[in-house]
């Protein structure tokens, strides 16, 4: 089964250049999809991602990402 990656290209704490790569490389069979998740609040405040069902939030990008590694499925 495939990840569910969702990540917001309006968010002012991660840079699509950088995090989509480093998602990638944390779940290489996922489809990441980018666009607004109407997650404002946190968004605004916070790094996010929306991974597998869950909303995911970290100061910074290399966070959110080791934040959000637990939640990746693996390949059985």
């Amino acid at each position: 089964m495939a990840n569910d990656i969702r990540i917001c290209d309006k968010c002012n704490h991660i840079r699509m250049k950088t995090f989509v790569p480093k998602l990638q490389k944390l779940a290489p069979d996922a489809e990441i999809k980018v666009g607004c998740k109407s997650y404002c609040g946190p968004c605004g405040k916070r790094a996010f991602v929306y991974i597998n069902g869950r909303y995911v939030s970290a100061p910074t990008e290399e966070e959110v990402l080791a934040k959000a590694a637990p939640f990746v499925k693996k390949p059985k």
